[in-house]
């Protein structure tokens, strides 16, 4: 059984600099706006730098990266080129994010080599950057597996493995494949895992593969004056109109909606677009090119609604989101604590806004008694069009046909907006490059300007191939 340490957050939060971590791992954590711990890193990290094991519940956005990543870069042997750490994510999108802030919670040492193992890239490319050597592995279950069962990948090595959202992990029917994992590493080895909610599997988990770990609770808790809460009762045949009433009348910039089944996220998606929105769905069945346009879309702002399921939400950390919409509400109240925890992040506000009905109005006492404290409900005459004019988003995408693959940066695009094509910084928004692709957001003005420019211009010393994204296209 997992020890559990109950942790009461009531006094001001610790500061990096009471750790036992280098000046140099300090001063960049200062850098990076690193000054005090979030409850997750002040509970966990004293622990985990002591080589303890962990199971600590923390939600999405809460800090746990550098909750797991400040130990685990504490334990390498920067000079030694093997995997002597592995962290196995649930989703590439989530493992893509753990990827990116690591290296810049790297930075502090030279030549820490962190290689991404997800499905959606050919694994000859995986294959190559493994056999240059990496120090730290992010991936998925399905795609770890594969580069062990033909011995690309080797963690004799490993020192430390982490399990993140390892409750998406099992939901999704990964338990055989991270036991099959868990396995393959040596045993005298940190084993630390973070889960949003604890179901019977972790303790499972624990039992089979981690030594003694510290079990750490840090409620969810919000904040009311951050994120208002505010619920609506709907009935079948209201349900999609009132979430256009909701846009229409809080006019967010970003929204993301949540949909209990992905015949609802079609729906509503086709309800919206044909009111003029911009609006995009995300659930299981799209395919990662898919899946990447469109969460480029919603994350460079270029896309004011995204419908989702919880399960194809899983991973995704988004800045700036000003509201979540519950379309249906969830049975679990746990999830719904999740789903309106994605707003109100860095100390902006938020509004969660909900729409039950009377089947539903169950699945409300349950969230009250969760929340420990009653809902607030509204009248659906109080919404009002806060405007005549369409709710567009501000910025538009530009996908440049190039990516990793034709070693294309962030920096070389910007430079090619802000150089030759004589855009200002604060015109470009998001540059976000994957494999095979650019995605690039610039504002809606400047958009068909910045793509005839990029189209006869030339990024890094070649001709590209450039294309406006349409999001209520077919």
């Amino acid at each position: 059984m997992p020890r559990t340490d109950n942790q009461s957050m009531t006094t001001s939060p610790p500061a990096f600099d009471t750790l036992s971590l280098s000046p140099a791992v300090l001063a960049n954590l200062s850098q990076l706006g690193y000054h005090v711990m979030t409850p997750i890193q002040a509970a966990s990290l004293p622990l985990a730098l002591l080589g303890q094991d962990l199971i600590a519940q923390a939600q999405t956005g809460s800090g746990k990266t550098a909750a797991f990543a400040l130990p685990l870069l504490a334990n390498l042997n920067p000079r030694r080129f093997a995997v002597q750490a592995l962290v196995l994510c649930p989703t590439r999108e989530l493992a893509d994010q753990v990827t990116q802030e690591m290296r810049r919670l790297a930075r502090a040492e030279d030549n820490i080599k962190i290689v991404t193992l997800c499905g959606g890239v050919p694994l000859r490319m995986q294959n190559a950057s493994l056999e240059h050597g990496a120090h730290i592995v992010v991936g998925t279950p399905g795609r770890i597996m594969d580069h062990l069962q033909r011995g690309t990948l080797s963690l004799e090595a490993l020192n430390t493995l982490v399990l993140d959202e390892a409750d998406r992990m099992l939901d999704m029917g990964f338990f055989d494949d991270i036991a099959t994992v868990a396995r393959q590493c040596p045993a005298q080895r940190q084993t630390l895992l973070f889960s949003a909610t604890y179901p019977d599997g972790i303790e499972k988990i624990a039992r089979q593969f981690m030594r003694e770990p510290h079990r750490i609770e840090v409620a969810a808790q919000h904040a009311a004056d951050v994120i208002e809460q505010r619920f609506y009762e709907v009935t079948r045949s209201n349900r999609l109109s009132t979430v256009a009433l909701l846009l229409n009348h809080f006019r967010p910039v970003s929204t993301l909606a949540f949909c209990n089944t992905k015949q609802r996220c079609r729906e509503l998606v086709t309800y919206l677009q044909a009111q003029g929105v911009e609006a995009l769905a995300l659930y299981g069945e799209l395919e990662q090119r898919e899946r990447d346009q469109v969460l480029a879309q919603f994350a460079n702002r270029s896309c004011s609604v995204l419908v989702a399921t919880d399960v194809a939400s899983r991973g995704l950390d988004i800045e700036q989101l000003e509201a979540v919409i519950n379309v249906d509400i969830t049975p679990d109240a746990e999830v719904h604590v999740h789903r309106i925890g994605r707003t109100g992040r860095a100390g902006e506000s938020g509004l969660a806004l909900s729409l039950a009905s009377l089947e539903e109005m169950g699945f409300v006492g349950r969230i009250e008694q969760y929340q420990k404290r009653e809902s607030s409900w509204h009248p659906l005459e109080e919404l009002t069009p806060a405007s005549r004019e369409p709710l567009l988003p501000p910025m538009v995408t530009l996908q440049i046909l190039g990516g990793r693959k034709e070693k294309i940066r962030p920096g070389d695009v910007l430079g090619a907006l802000t150089g030759e094509a004589g855009f200002t910084r604060e015109q470009v928004g998001k540059i976000n490059v994957t494999e095979f692709s650019t995605f690039v957001a610039v504002r809606r003005g400047i958009a068909q300007e910045a793509l005839r420019k990029l189209n006869a211009g030339k990024i890094k010393g070649k001709s590209v191939k450039v294309r406006l994204m349409q999001v209520n296209s077919p």
